[in-house]
Order: structure tokens, then C-alpha cells, then sequence
């Protein structure tokens, strides 16, 4: 059995409301220190991810570690061998933390009759392996590559590893942007520090009121289907797109408004993708840190789609395929894979992956019908997606599906009461409209009003929001579980 620890260091937690403010303090005040100032980067984010099990820390030290030694020892042994050395190491200790039992279990199901007595191993599935995990491979594959110089800087390469912020579900970073950030001096910049603000809350208000609105009734449906009608499971599937949405993109925000406090730069990991016209688009805006590292490091390898017809089709499924593993140790997560490696392959096949590079509707206000058909046909594709990737089982998927289809038009949604039903309404609206009207900015509240008591009108309504489901909720991020 592989167990997942939690602990209180969240982002929604009162730990990291106090931990924030002392680590930016103390870190501007080693300003004129880079050495001290990346020391600190270290252990306070060793501090923030020792949190969860001080174990941990064993593994991120050895995985970090090894990934830095290994862009030393490129320059002076055999390169190809260093790097498939350093890759086939950390992925067994990835396999072995997150995938050994799983496919134990499926191999027990198969030839065993399911018994696996003594087979499976207790441990801790460590927050964030896969994150860190590919951040660091990245760094061994470029050096190898040559698109990037090893660097002899430990203290900065263990920060590029380890910087709390992003640390336990991204953006995966390159160290050809991050790395360097942590090689030069940095200077307070008060316009960047209130930018970075103004992004945390817009990503607290995802998380803690709308994604966990939203939880509330998708939890209730997911676990006992059978109990409601099709409208209710039809509802609690939307409701989940957009508890995931709200979810995983508000931790970016929250991640990425957070580094800028200390002056570092985190790559967009999400980009409105429910306002895409395909699947393709789609994924070019959603989790794009980790999105780009497949492409970039699995697909154009093998590739990409400059080959025959045949090998693109072998090309996207292995893509999807590895992105769904990715995810969990579930087959759930295989047919999550599969089903959007059959969405995609259409696209790809006639060329037409690409036809959307641009904003929806740019330069106009609202897009058109058919702008507008191609965004709620995307979002039900994804939809129909989520359910595989929220339910417990391939048995559960299915079920789920039956309930849902033999009884779409048997009664009306339940939700759990009208006070939670208003919160979900208003939250949804007000991320849509606000969303839309900046979709071409860097972050939705990038853009604020002018005028100084409409802005802190703003923030002042979104803080009590936040404040008052901070204070009735703690629920741990999904993707933490990755």
C-alpha cells in the first residue's frame, strides 16, 4: 500500500500565513549576501517541505545531489553514460515510490488470483516527487544537450531543486530560466512584490472558494453515483472541471505571485485553457510547464509529428500515455491518457494541431457562435475526461457513465444547500467574467482599476471572501497528491 502524508504546510494553512512573512523578511535582509541569501532559499524551503515528513528531505537531497554531480561529471566522463545514468536512477526511485505497487497489484489481479502476500511495500508517497523529480532531470538532459553550462554553484543549484514556492506542484522549471536567478543578486522591486500579491489572491480565491465550493458537492456525487439522478452526476462532472481548474491554477498563482516576493520569475503554467477551440489548444494551456517538458524532452525525441503517419499515431499515444502515468498510479489515469491521445489524434493527423495560436475572440469583446460552440464542445470533451481522471476505478468510470447517460433527464441537480449553491454560482461567474475580460493579460488581475477605492474595494471583497472559507475550510490542493 502506497500511503500519501499530509501535514498542515499548506498554502491555505495559518502555518504558511505566518511562515511567509519571516522567510521574506529575513531573505531581503541577506540581500547584499547572494551566498546567505540562496543558504536561506534552501533550508527554509527544506524547512516548508520537511513539514510534511522529514523523511523527505533524504530523498530531495540524494535526487538533488545526484542531478548536480551529474552535470559535473559530464565534462569529465563518457556524457551519453552520465546522463542515462543520473535519468535511470531517478526514475527508479520514482517507480519505486509511486509506481511498484501499482503495477504489483495489476500483475497480482492478472496471474495471482489478486493475492499479493508480502508482495507490496508500506511507504510514504512523498508530496511532490514527480515535480522535483523532472525538474532535476531536465537540468542532467540540457547540460547533456549542451543548451545549458553545468553549473559548480551547489548552494544555487540545490535552491533551483528546492525553492518552496513551486516546489510540490510546479511549474516544472527549467534551469536554463530559473538556475540563473539564483546565480545573480536580486533587488527588491516593489511594482514586481505587489504584482505577485495581487496574483496570490486572485489564486486563493480559486482555491479556497471556488475549487472548494465546488468539492463539496463533487465529493458527495462522486462517492455514491448510484444514490442521484443524471442531472446531478451530469452537474457534479462540470462542477469538477471546474474544482480542477480552480484547483491546480490557483496554486500556480498562488506559486508564482509567492516567487515574485523574492524576486524570482516563475514560468505561466496556465493560460484560460476552458476558452480553447480544440483539444490541441487545450493543451497548450493547460499545465504547460509540465505539457512543454513532455514535448520537449519525449516527443520531439522520438519524432514529434515530422514522421510517417504511423509513427505520429505510436508518437501521441506514448505521449498521452506517459502523461496519465504521470498523474497517479491508477488505470484510471491510463484511460484519461487514452481518451485524449484519441481526441488529439484527428488534429494532428490533418494537420490542423496548430490552427489556434491566437487569443479566442482577439480584438473583439465577445467571440463569436462559433467560437462559442468550439469552447463548450472542448469543455464537455474535457469533462467526460475528468470523470476517468476523478473516479477511483476503470469499474467506478464506468458506472459513473451508465448512471449518468441511463438517467440524464430523470429529475433536477441536488446540490448540498442554497447557501453553497449561491457561493458555486457567484464564484463560477465572477472567475468567468473576470477571466474573459483579461485573457490577453499575464494574470487576471494583472490588469486593476484605476481608480483607488474601486481597486481596494476589490481587494478588500476578495480578502473577506478568502478569509471566511480559510477560516471553515483546510482542504489539501489535488495535485499534491502527484
Amino acid at each position: 500500500m502506497c500511503i500519501f502524508a499530509l501535514s498542515n504546510m499548506l498554502f491555505n494553512s495559518t502555518e504558511f500565513l505566518l511562515f511567509l512573512p519571516i522567510v521574506f523578511g529575513i531573505y531581503w535582509l541577506l540581500r547584499r549576501h547572494l551566498l546567505w541569501q540562496n543558504l536561506f532559499v534552501v533550508a527554509a524551503s527544506y524547512l516548508f517541505y520537511g513539514w510534511w515528513d522529514w523523511r523527505f528531505l533524504l530523498l530531495i537531497a540524494f535526487t538533488t545531489g545526484c542531478s548536480y554531480l551529474s552535470g559535473i561529471l559530464q565534462r569529465e566522463r563518457p556524457r551519453r553514460w552520465v546522463m542515462w545514468s543520473n535519468i535511470a536512477l531517478n526514475l527508479a526511485i520514482l517507480g519505486l515510490f509511486k509506481y511498484y505497487n501499482f503495477f504489483v497489484q495489476s500483475f497480482a489481479d492478472a496471474f495471482l488470483g489478486g493475492d499479493t502476500h508480502g508482495l507490496l511495500l508500506q511507504v510514504i508517497l512523498p508530496v511532490g516527487i514527480s515535480f522535483y523529480t523532472f525538474q532535476a532531470l531536465s537540468y542532467t538532459i540540457d547540460v547533456y544537450r549542451r543548451t545549458i553550462e553545468p553549473t559548480r554553484d551547489a548552494v544555487a543549484f540545490f535552491a533551483y531543486v528546492s525553492f518552496f514556492p513551486q516546489l510540490v506542484a510546479g511549474p516544472i522549471e527549467r534551469a536554463s530560466s530559473l538556475l540563473p536567478q539564483f546565480m545573480q543578486p536580486r533587488t527588491f522591486s516593489y511594482p514586481l512584490a505587489v504584482d505577485g500579491l495581487r496574483q496570490m489572491l486572485w489564486g486563493f480565491f480559486k482555491k479556497l472558494v471556488l475549487a472548494d465550493s465546488c468539492a463539496l458537492y463533487v465529493d458527495l456525487i462522486f462517492e455514491h453515483p448510484d444514490w442521484y439522478n443524471g442531472a446531478s452526476l451530469l452537474l457534479a462532472a462540470v462542477l469538477f472541471s471546474i474544482q480542477i481548474y480552480g484547483d491546480f491554477s490557483g496554486y500556480s498563482d498562488i506559486a508564482i505571485g509567492c516567487a515574485k516576493l523574492f524576486g524570482i520569475r516563475l514560468r505561466r503554467n496556465f493560460n484560460v485553457p476552458y476558452f480553447s477551440r480544440d483539444i490541441a489548444e487545450f493543451w497548450r494551456r493547460w499545465h504547460i510547464s509540465l505539457t512543454t517538458w513532455f514535448r520537449d524532452y519525449i516527443y520531439i525525441p522520438l519524432g514529434g509529428s515530422r514522421v510517417a503517419p504511423a509513427r505520429v499515431v505510436l508518437n501521441t499515444f506514448v505521449i498521452f500515455l506517459v502523461s496519465g502515468l504521470w498523474h497517479g498510479a491508477n488505470w484510471t489515469f491510463v484511460a484519461w491518457g487514452l481518451f485524449h491521445a484519441l481526441l488529439f489524434l484527428p488534429l494532428i493527423l490533418g494537420h490542423r494541431n496548430r490552427r489556434y495560436t491566437d487569443t479566442v475572440a482577439a480584438g473583439r469583446f465577445l467571440p463569436t457562435l462559433r467560437e462559442a460552440g468550439q469552447m463548450i464542445l472542448t469543455f464537455l470533451l474535457a469533462t467526460v475526461g475528468w470523470v476517468l481522471f476523478r473516479s477511483d476505478s476503470i469499474t467506478a468510470a464506468g458506472d459513473y457513465f451508465g448512471h449518468l447517460f441511463g438517467h440524464l433527464f430523470e429529475g433536477a441537480p441536488t446540490i448540498t444547500s442554497p447557501l453553497d449553491a449561491w457561493v458555486v454560482r457567484i464564484s463560477i461567474l465572477l472567475v468567468i467574467v473576470v477571466e474573459w475580460l483579461n485573457r490577453t493579460a499575464d494574470h487576471p488581475l494583472a490588469r486593476m482599476p484605476r481608480n483607488r477605492a474601486v481597486r481596494w474595494g476589490c481587494y478588500i471583497l476578495l480578502c473577506c471572501a478568502i478569509g471566511l472559507f480559510m477560516v471553515t475550510r483546510e482542504m489539501p490542493f489535488i495535485y499534491f497528491q502527484f
